[in-house]
């Protein structure tokens, strides 16, 4: 039985349609007995339509600053953190 996870695990390979024709159909059958897959299987595909169709934007200058240093700023405290020792609860 073809679990939620999996199908999950697949849905790019289904989406672009790289399956063999009997996983593919294995992913349909769970698509059509499982209403949570296929809301996300429905909300992704519209979402590649709606975002195939656009053009690409350059952002304004002084977004593109503030948000490279929020990004910059972000990865930086990530890393330190991850550089701590882990503490023990006790």
């Amino acid at each position: 039985m073809l679990t939620c996870k999996r199908f999950l695990q697949e849905l790019s390979d289904y989406l672009e349609e790289r399956l063999d024709p009997e996983t593919r159909a294995e992913l349909q059958k769970h698509l059509n007995e499982c209403p949570n897959c296929w809301v996300v299987c429905d909300t992704t595909k519209k979402t590649i339509k709606v975002f195939k169709g656009m053009q690409a934007q350059l952002l304004p200058s002084g977004v593109q600053m503030r948000l490279s240093e929020f990004l910059a700023r972000n990865c930086k405290k990530k890393q330190e953190k991850s550089s701590l020792p882990a503490q023990s609860e006790s």
